[in-house]
C-alpha cells in the first residue's frame, strides 16, 4: 500500500505546475501535443516509432521510468522498436487527461498479446491489460520530458494467468 501512496504522491508532485508556468493547455491541445508519443508506442515499424517521436518530442526529450532513470530519445526509439516484434498488437487507450500549466497527465490503458517471451514469461497466448500514468512536460508545443508508471508485474501475472 505504501508503494501506491508513494506513486500517487510522485504523480501529484510531478503534475503540480512550476511557479513560472502560465495558463494550462486545453485538454484538446494537450491530447494533440502528446498524441505522437502514443502513436510511437503503438507503431507498426521501427521507422514509424522514429517518425512519431521526432515529430512530437524535443531533441533532448527524456523518457523517465523512475525519478533518477531516464532514457534519451534514441534509447527510447531502440527499446520501443524492439518491443514491436514481441507485442505487435500493443495499443493504448487514453482514458483521462488533466492539464496543469505546461504538464499533461494521461491515465491510459495498455494492452497486448505477446507472440514470444515477454517480461520473462514464456508465450502463453494470454493478453495483458494494465493501467498507465504518464506526466508529460510540454515545451514549445512538444513533449520535453515524460515520467511514466506502469504495472508490469500485473501484466506478467496476467500472462501467467494468475491475475
Amino acid at each position: 500500500m505504501s508503494d501506491i501512496l508513494q506513486t500517487a504522491g510522485l504523480v501529484i508532485a510531478l503534475a503540480a505546475p512550476s511557479p513560472a508556468t502560465q495558463d494550462s493547455l486545453s485538454v484538446d491541445l494537450a491530447i494533440e501535443v502528446v498524441r505522437p508519443v502514443y502513436n510511437a508506442l503503438t507503431a507498426a515499424s521501427p521507422a514509424d516509432v522514429r517518425v512519431h517521436l521526432e515529430s512530437g518530442t524535443t531533441k533532448d526529450w527524456q523518457n523517465c521510468g523512475s525519478t533518477n532513470a531516464c532514457d534519451d530519445r534514441e534509447a527510447t526509439i531502440a527499446r520501443w522498436s524492439a518491443r514491436i516484434a514481441k507485442v505487435p498488437d500493443f495499443r493504448f487507450k487514453i482514458r483521462d487527461v488533466v492539464t496543469m500549466g505546461n504538464r499533461v497527465v494521461v491515465r491510459s490503458e495498455a494492452q497486448g498479446t505477446p507472440v514470444g517471451e515477454f517480461l520473462g514469461v514464456a508465450q502463453s497466448g494470454h493478453a495483458f491489460r494494465i493501467m498507465t500514468i504518464d506526466v508529460h512536460e510540454v515545451q514549445d508545443g512538444r513533449v520535453a520530458r515524460t515520467y511514466h508508471v506502469e504495472d508490469w508485474a500485473r501484466a506478467a501475472r496476467q500472462l501467467r494467468d494468475q491475475d
